[in-house]
């Protein structure tokens, strides 16, 4: 029988949460408030304009619901002004506020140095074989 750590999704999924656990603390260590899922909602609105909550969602790998309570924090700490869009009651438009743009270009350079160090003695042909296989793993397994 073969051992977890021999199970390639086993060590994508290890490498992932001990890279989130790691991001996390770095901007805990740094004096940051905001958490490494509300960074990476607030720069799929910027990157987006327009962009709708299901649609975050589907970007950032969230259920509309975590989705949603995201958006309630990044709205209460002043990251993000919510509106009703003027035409459809249903849908809401999304705007990052100056306060939610700067702690972006703060938090950008704690991101950086994340990856470095998460990348330290992997070459860029190893990067770019990992890369292209986990795309490949992503195409065979979204039809």
């Amino acid at each position: 029988m073969e051992k977890l750590d021999s199970i390639i999704f086993y060590n994508i999924d290890k490498a992932i949460r001990a890279y989130r656990n790691y991001a996390q603390r770095q901007l805990k260590i740094n004096g940051f408030t905001i958490t490494i899922d509300q960074w990476l909602i607030i720069k799929a609105i910027l990157e987006n304009p327009g962009i709708t909550q299901n649609e975050i969602g589907d970007l950032v790998f969230k259920d509309n619901a975590s989705v949603t309570r995201i958006i309630d924090l990044l709205v209460k700490s002043e990251y993000v002004i919510r509106t009703v869009h003027s035409k459809d009651r249903r849908k809401t438009n999304l705007k990052i506020t100056d306060l939610g743009k700067e702690i972006i270009q703060n938090v950008q350079k704690i991101v950086e140095q994340n990856r470095t160090i998460a990348l330290n003695g992997i070459s860029k042909e190893e990067l770019q074989i990992m890369n292209n296989a986990l795309l490949k793993i992503s195409e065979n397994t979204l039809k």
